[in-house]
């Protein structure tokens, strides 16, 4: 089962008179990863190269910064993918210090900074969620609210009308079954409708 992280973990290796700086962290997607890329380049300004990689709800990244091609980013990104990580930001900020590392040896760098970051780092699952929506006549509310509650759904909207509409989500893997317990309890008279999939961390 995939795993996110809970909070920011970080490590600090200094090879050769360089000095890596890496950090992983909990990220929802590219948009909010360059957000903190940006922020370390502010944040270190004497720094040789700002490096990343990325592994978000099917969106990755893998940027080495100026770095020889394919010697950090995908290096970072495979030790992500390795611990079946998703919504996670690898960074390593570099300071160069005068002696050259060769391509192994930045290879070897790169993923040293992300693996000892990730050796501190608190996990959680990931429950992926789903949403759906449905319309009950009012005489059958009160037990689909129930039936929402002993799920673990959380409602996202109810609406009353001519009858009364819910929308909801709920863990993917429980979705079948309350679906199937709910038009067996409301005899037919539970109308779905279409609601939008959507994994949640």
């Amino acid at each position: 089962m995939p795993q996110t992280l809970a909070a920011p973990a970080h490590s600090d290796l200094l090879i050769k008179k360089s000095r890596f700086i890496g950090c992983v962290q909990p990220v929802p997607d590219r948009a909010a990863a360059q957000q903190v890329v940006a922020a370390l380049r502010a944040a270190h300004p004497g720094a040789a190269h700002v490096c990343w990689a990325l592994l978000a709800g099917g969106q990755s990244a893998a940027v080495d910064d100026g770095e020889p091609g394919g010697t950090a980013g995908r290096p970072m990104l495979d030790v992500l993918r390795h611990q079946d990580l998703d919504g996670v930001l690898a960074t390593v900020v570099r300071y160069y210090g005068g002696v050259k590392l060769g391509a192994g040896g930045l290879v070897r760098a790169y993923t040293d900074a992300v693996a000892q970051a990730l050796l501190g780092a608190a996990r959680r699952a990931i429950v992926r969620r789903c949403r759906l929506a449905c319309t009950v006549p009012y005489a059958l509310e009160g037990m689909l609210r129930r039936a929402l509650e002993q799920a673990g759904a959380d409602i996202l909207a109810v609406s009353h009308g001519e009858a009364v509409g819910f929308a909801f989500a709920l863990p993917q893997d429980a979705a079948a079954a309350l679906v199937a317990r709910l038009d067996e309890a409301g005899h037919g008279r539970i109308v779905w409708r279409a609601a939008d999939a959507a994994p949640q961390a």
